[in-house]
């Protein structure tokens, strides 16, 4: 659910089409389902802080790309759902079992440094 409701706040943010559908579940996880989902009450307290750091990172990813300031930091900061991925497992698994797992959550990043500098060809050195 958080991803799909950040990457539909991207897309606004962007000015990207949004669909409809996209924009109905959006609205209900952010508002419905988030909140009433046993895992994220039960955790708020832990993952809440964790949201806003990202909401942050994000705005601040956000800000150097559109000065034109783009670069591997900001590439870095537009990675921060991970870091929510990353405590769930430890949350889940135990503190072990999340630093044995830790390569592995961070790998699930889907965009590669490349893509990332071929937005900004004229930016990143």
């Amino acid at each position: 659910m958080m991803f799909q409701v950040t990457q539909v706040f991207d897309d606004v943010a962007d000015g990207d089409v949004v669909y409809r559908n996209d924009l109905d579940k959006c609205i209900w996880n952010t508002l419905v389902a988030m909140p009433l989902n046993h895992f994220f009450s039960v955790n708020a307290a832990t993952l809440l802080p964790i949201v806003a750091v990202n909401i942050l990172k994000w705005q601040a990813s956000d800000r150097a790309e559109k000065a034109g300031e783009a670069d591997a930091r900001s590439f870095v900061w537009r990675a921060g759902f991970y870091d929510l991925c990353m405590i769930a497992v430890q949350l889940c698994h135990g503190t072990e079992k999340a630093l044995e797992l830790s390569a592995d959550v961070i790998k699930l990043y889907g965009e590669s440094f490349d893509d990332y500098r071929k937005e900004f060809v004229c930016q990143i050195q």
